[in-house]
This record gives C-alpha cells, sequence and structure tokens, in this order.
C-alpha cells in the first residue's frame, strides 16, 4: 500500500494526469485494496477549497509501474458549480 502512495496517475484514454495517489479504500473482509483516491485539487490556492476528490476502481487500474499508474478512468465532465455563475455578454 505504501508503493502506491505518491505515484502519479495518468489516464490512457486522453493522456491527463489526474494527480497523485493520496490514499487507498480497503475492504476489510477481504484485506484487497478496492479503490485509488486522488485529493481533489485546490481551487484558488487553497482559499476556495477543493475539487471533488478522484476515485478510481482497482478494476479501472491497467499498469502500475516503479513511478506512474495508468489508468482506464472515464472522467466525469466539470459541468457549472452550484452558486457559479458567469459575467460577460449577454449574462447581465
Amino acid at each position: 500500500m505504501t508503493d502506491l502512495r505518491y505515484k502519479d496517475v495518468v489516464n490512457m484514454r486522453d493522456g491527463m494526469r489526474l494527480g497523485c495517489v493520496c490514499d487507498v479504500e480497503v475492504d476489510t473482509a477481504t484485506a484487497r485494496i478496492v479503490s485509488l483516491v486522488i485529493f481533489g485539487r485546490y481551487r484558488w490556492f487553497g482559499l476556495l477549497g477543493r475539487e471533488d476528490d478522484i476515485v478510481i476502481n482497482w478494476c479501472d487500474i491497467q499498469l502500475i509501474g516503479e513511478d506512474t499508474i495508468l489508468v482506464n478512468f472515464n472522467c466525469p465532465s466539470p459541468g457549472p458549480r452550484p452558486g457559479f455563475r458567469m459575467f460577460g455578454r449577454g449574462n447581465r
């Protein structure tokens, strides 16, 4: 488990770096790792909190290398956040 921590996670679908493994979820009945957790990125240097955490199921992992973990993960598309309003043309 400690070998997985701090490895970079890269999505094979679009080549995007998702972040580093920060935590793992373990099934206590079978003592197996169920998923990897990547903490959300800071918004505005941490002043506005974090984005949502990314949870990657164990079955989505394709390859665990020495420094990088390759995953086949369908990232949810970010939509407008509640209370977020863009100002510009037509939105007055």
